[in-house]
């Protein structure tokens, strides 16, 4: 009788020599298949080629007292994500003494921000290489509203398949216009409504081709623009005008569960849900579902089909299939001024009035007057810049000059990260914007005479900060439990 031959038959040494030629995924696949497998994915031999090849100088057993190489590797990956480092990569640049309204950070280490009317792009990859690296565009002539990055391949500039990972900014202005632009100038501009343009949708709309991004206006319409539309001045690209809000739209976002379908609301609080494929004379018959919160609005977001508004006090999730209210995730004492979420983790964090907040979404639902699970304190007004990941929290505001960074699982203060210059006469201006993205972060920061833009980059930092940060604990409310698996999360 013939016998079949299986992969298990094979020698864990041949095995594991496979295995150096698998990405993360393939190898956590393969974790997960079998016992035997599992021994062999973490094997120590696959494991060295990836530390090796992430850091070059560093070793494992100079970093980290952990029993193998894989154990090593995940917790020198989780610290560069904490920011646990005093020598990252870093660069300061001057500009103009004006506030920054908005501030992004490419994946290829683009920072694009925005001063009044003025938009400027720095290449990091650019930056030692003697060609100009920082990029002026101009042609907007009031104060820009919104920012957004769109996929090149999603517009009717994509040529080739080289240009896949490339992005195009888009912006919306108080001249009544929004611009689209790519390789440092401006490629279309769509016109249309009748007053400042306040906001951008913050993904595509649609399924395949001839996916749209949304507009809304202080007009109180929602105009939907397609960006495969050819022409300078962005011909036959307005697809809809959608009416029904009242008030100036302040916010908009698009639905996890259904990219079809578009969330609104406006500066009454009014909320409204639109399906951008309904075609029909009478647009006001796109809203599909309609409902209101309570407070000011001051940010949204979509996961699956719930929808998370932080407005007044509170972050109120509604299901947007119903359009019912389904539980109250944070609720604090003082007006909320900035919002994140991290759903897989069912965790929101607010930024209140000198600290910010953790809420876990699966106690809130257990009670009409949730509590949060974390408070970290060190700011002296108001925690207007947010970010939260499966690694760190980080936090900042106008009034202060520095972020905080916080490790996410245990509450521990990781490091603090100036946003100014120690020289001047205006050495202490509080941050006024702030993007951070895995292992980077960049704060921008205005006082009397000078702007100041500081980007970080701890990728390959060595020199771990002291020991001091991480004895201090965050929150008497912090009840030291892990959220989830961090080494399966993404960035």
């Amino acid at each position: 009788m013939e016998t079949s031959t299986t992969i298990t038959d094979l020698d864990a040494d041949s095995l594991a020599e496979c295995g150096r030629y698998l990405d993360l995924q393939d190898l956590s696949n393969m974790a997960m298949s079998c016992k035997f497998l599992k021994t062999v994915a973490y094997s120590d031999s696959i494991w060295q080629r990836w530390f090796s090849e992430h850091w070059p100088l560093q070793m494992p057993s100079t970093f980290s007292q952990a029993s193998g190489v894989r154990e090593s590797y995940l917790a020198r990956r989780t610290s560069l994500r904490q920011f646990k480092f005093v020598d990252p990569l870093a660069a300061q640049f001057h500009t103009d003494a004006k506030p920054f309204n908005h501030l992004l950070l490419d994946k290829n280490n683009d920072i694009i921000f925005s001063q009044g009317s003025v938009i400027q792009i720095m290449k990091m990859g650019s930056i030692f290489s003697g060609r100009d690296f920082v990029v002026t565009l101009n042609d907007h002539n009031a104060r820009i509203t919104c920012m957004r990055l769109f996929p090149l391949s999603e517009t009717s500039l994509f040529r080739s398949e080289t240009q896949r990972e490339e992005n195009v900014l888009v912006t919306s202005s108080c001249d009544h216009s929004i611009r689209l632009w790519w390789k440092g100038s401006c490629q279309r501009c769509f016109r249309g409504h009748n007053g400042p343009v306040s906001t951008l949708s913050d993904k595509l709309l649609g399924d395949g081709s001839g996916k749209v991004f949304a507009s809304g206006g202080e007009d109180g319409t929602v105009r939907l623009w397609s960006l495969s539309s050819s022409g300078k001045r962005g011909q036959q690209a307005l697809k809809a005008t959608l009416y029904g809000h009242a008030k100036p739209v302040k916010l908009m976002t698009v639905a996890g569960h259904k990219t079809s379908l578009l969330v609104t609301i406006s500066k009454d609080s009014k909320v409204r849900v639109w399906d951008t494929t309904t075609s029909s004379a009478v647009r006001s018959s796109c809203c599909v579902g309609m409902t209101s919160v309570l407070g000011a609005p001051v940010d949204m977001k979509c996961y699956e089909s719930l929808l998370f508004v932080a407005a007044g006090s509170s972050v109120s999730t509604i299901d947007l299939r119903t359009m019912q209210r389904v539980i109250t995730a944070a609720i604090g004492q003082h007006e909320v001024y900035s919002f994140d979420i991290l759903p897989s983790k069912s965790l929101i964090c607010t930024g209140g009035d000198g600290k910010a907040m953790l809420w876990d979404i699966r106690k809130s639902q257990e009670t009409l007057k949730p509590e949060p699970v974390i408070e970290v304190d060190g700011h002296m007004g108001p925690v207007t810049l947010l970010h939260m990941d499966p690694y760190k929290i980080v936090t900042g505001g106008p009034e202060d000059d520095h972020v905080n960074v916080w490790e996410l699982d245990t509450g521990i203060q990781t490091n603090t990260l100036a946003c100014s210059s120690d020289e001047g006469p205006n050495s202490n201006p509080g941050c006024s914007a702030m993007a951070a993205d895995g292992c980077r972060i960049v704060t921008a920061s205005c006082g009397t005479e000078d702007g100041l833009v500081w980007f970080r980059d701890f990728t390959d930092a060595t020199c771990p900060v002291s020991s001091s940060h991480e004895d201090k604990p965050a929150s008497k409310f912090w009840d030291p439990q892990c959220y989830g698996d961090t080494e399966n999360s993404d960035d």
